[in-house]
């Protein structure tokens, strides 16, 4: 296991009542690496989510986490009770158990939403919400974030924003994103690997691979394959052939 390895999956394989959820699945996920993980209902993805949280015990293959990884996990939703008085600030706090977490106020202003900070979460929109998830998962200072449908519920252009910020914390804090989606909308193109699951891992690869790859068109079928947007983010630097920052002439990192 390489030292810039998070996470590492081999032949990683689960049945339950008699049915089989995971079939020999393997990944790798390093720091600064972007992993999208698709699939229709009830391919597996979020068993095998689970697992890499830990939350979860596989029934056979290897999986090795990196001593001391701190994940950040945002799910795809949260119900709050609408009469149960609870700040943004609050909620961020929650669950810290005396752990080191950064402060509420400076994950909120990351994720562009610092005003939000004694709002009541009950109060909150869709976007909003998932922004401050968002700003939870990152007050752990994780080494791999783990977002589950980031983009439920939020509308194509906030989609494309929030995709952006996505990027930039990601090329920030050179985390590594292991990101999970169902619809099929839209896929970052910054993705480093779009891993197609039903079970098994039908195809893997860049995503203009992938939404062309015969395994990925069987599944979906074309008309299906054809809504896939791939998402492309615009930023003033430029990538090597590993996917790492090019420092521009002027010597500065942008991000």
């Amino acid at each position: 296991m390489s030292h810039e390895t998070l996470v590492e999956a081999r032949d990683v394989s689960l049945s339950l009542g008699g049915r089989k959820i995971l079939d020999r699945v393997n990944l790798t996920l390093s720091k600064g690496k972007l992993l999208t993980l698709i699939g229709p209902n009830g391919a597996g993805k979020t068993t095998l989510v689970r697992i890499v949280l830990g939350l979860m015990q596989r029934e056979s293959g290897k999986l090795v986490r990196k001593p001391g990884l701190r994940i950040g996990y945002m799910p795809q939703k949260v119900f709050v009770e609408p009469t149960l008085p609870l700040t943004v600030e609050r909620f961020i706090q929650l669950g810290a158990r005396g752990q080191k977490v950064v402060a509420a106020n400076k994950v909120l202003d990351e994720v562009k939403v610092g005003h939000l900070l004694r709002q009541q979460v009950s109060a909150l929109s869709g976007g909003e919400m998932q922004r401050v998830l968002l700003a939870r998962a990152l007050s752990h200072s994780p080494d791999l974030l783990v977002l589950d449908e980031p983009a439920q519920g939020v509308d194509i252009n906030g989609q494309t924003e929030l995709y952006e910020l996505i990027n930039t914390i990601r090329e920030r804090h050179h985390c590594g994103v292991m990101m999970v989606s169902h619809d099929l909308h839209l896929v970052m193109a910054a993705t480093d690997e779009v891993i197609c699951l039903n079970q098994h891992i039908c195809c893997h690869g860049k995503p203009e691979h992938v939404s062309n790859d015969p395994a990925y068109l069987a599944l979906f079928g074309k008309r299906q394959a054809a809504t896939l947007a791939v998402y492309t983010h615009h930023h003033n630097h430029d990538h090597d052939i590993a996917g790492d920052v090019i420092k521009p002439k002027d010597g500065h990192r942008h991000v």
